[in-house]
């Protein structure tokens, strides 16, 4: 029987162990937190990421936690529109889903050829010679065909095979929080709570889940926002973050003030945006009958900014279960996870670059260059955002 160790229980950890173990392979899951637990926020899933999770089979369960975004305009601080809110035709139109909706539906499409291990932190891996690939968390190991690294942007497997790629700040951090329903502010009946506005090193992201009155498309309904400012996380507690985050987007176009007001400390989740520089040179290391690849952020992480992280993720995860499908261990699985890496990695360093561009409209600094930059930001801003979407929607799952 074919085997596989999948280090990392995310959200890629989880679409691919699931496709492999459904396919046939005996999967052995490792996650090094105590239990597997989802995010406490919500995700945007653009075009390419729900093909992604349509190939892996979990299409139906994605149409019962999905909320269309619908009209999204783009705005700055002062409320002059950059991209007019315009209507999105049903096939290209992104989906927010809450983290533990997906985290349920990922848990759900498992199936039984899988055994996870909890609290399992794995600090090394062994390639090379005739043995087969295996990670290692302490003294115990855990050799299979295929090892698959989902271990985030922190990998420890990567750090071991792909040690010129370095993990970076980008330079700012970001907030994120879900309102509830009952909290969400009553500004917002009756107009949607949807948009994009930039800021000069600030950026305010909003988006309805579900309904209000009824959880709608989502069983956990509310408004999910996320606020990015340039500089390093915020050493405070809470409650004094939101505090910061209310002073700086004082005076923002509605419902920025009202969403920040309805959030509570508690809602809130702080995180460092980080990337990796350079890119691995490779996403697959041959070994023995098999090897090991390396899959979503341990492979690719990158600044949130065009929201192409989690379907990066299960592109790899749908790329990589259609190319091992039929791949028995020996020179079929060797060159199926070759083929694995020739189709990811110039895909993810063109979503790289995109996603820098715009790092560099975000964070421009200095008085000259901000008037440099708001005076074009009309004409920037909507032309890299539609080459950005373009670029993630042309992708198309392996036949």
């Amino acid at each position: 029987m074919r085997t596989a160790v999948v280090v990392g229980a995310g959200i890629g950890g989880l679409a691919t162990a699931g496709a492999l173990a459904r396919s046939g392979w005996q999967v052995t899951l490792l996650e090094r937190a105590d239990r597997v637990r989802p995010g406490r926020t919500a995700l945007v899933l653009w075009p390419n990421g729900i093909r992604a999770l349509r190939a892996l089979g979990l299409g139906d369960g994605l149409d019962a936690i999905g909320t269309p975004l619908g009209e999204s305009g783009v705005r700055r601080p002062d409320g002059h529109w950059l991209v007019q809110p315009r209507p999105v035709a049903a096939h290209r139109a992104p989906v927010v889903v809450h983290r533990e909706d997906l985290h349920d539906a990922l848990i759900a499409g498992l199936g039984d050829r899988l055994d996870i291990r909890t609290g399992v932190q794995v600090d090394d891996v062994r390639t090379g010679g005739t043995e087969r690939p295996a990670v290692t968390a302490g003294r115990q190991a855990f050799a299979a065909d295929l090892v698959v690294a989902a271990d985030g942007t922190d990998s420890a497997v990567r750090a071991r095979l792909a040690p010129e790629s370095a993990v970076v700040s980008s330079g700012c951090t970001a907030w994120r929080a879900v309102i509830p329903w009952y909290r969400a502010p009553k500004s917002l009946e009756g107009r949607p709570a949807g948009g994009e506005t930039l800021g000069a090193g600030y950026r305010f992201v909003a988006a309805s889940l579900g309904e209000r009155g009824s959880s709608g498309a989502s069983t956990r309904g509310g408004v999910y926002w996320v606020a990015t400012a340039a500089g390093a996380p915020r050493p405070e507690p809470p409650a004094t973050q939101l505090t910061l985050l209310r002073r700086w987007y004082a005076g923002w176009p509605e419902p920025i003030a009202d969403l920040l007001e309805a959030t509570e400390p508690d809602d809130l989740v702080q995180q460092e945006v980080r990337e990796l520089r350079p890119l691995p040179r490779s996403y697959a290391f041959a070994a023995g009958p098999g090897g090991v690849v390396l899959l979503g952020d341990a492979a690719h992480a990158m600044p949130h900014h065009l929201g192409q992280g989690a379907c990066l993720a299960f592109e790899d995860a749908a790329t990589l279960a259609a190319a091992v499908r039929d791949a028995t261990p020996g020179l079929a699985l060797r060159r199926a996870i070759e083929g694995y890496d020739r189709e990811r990695r110039p895909r993810a360093a063109t979503m790289v670059r995109q996603t820098r561009r715009m790092s560099a409209v975000l964070q421009t600094r200095g008085r000259l260059a901000l008037r440099a930059r708001d005076a074009a930001l009309g004409q920037i801003t909507p032309r890299l955002l539609g080459s950005a979407a373009s670029t993630a929607a042309q992708w198309r799952p392996p036949a």
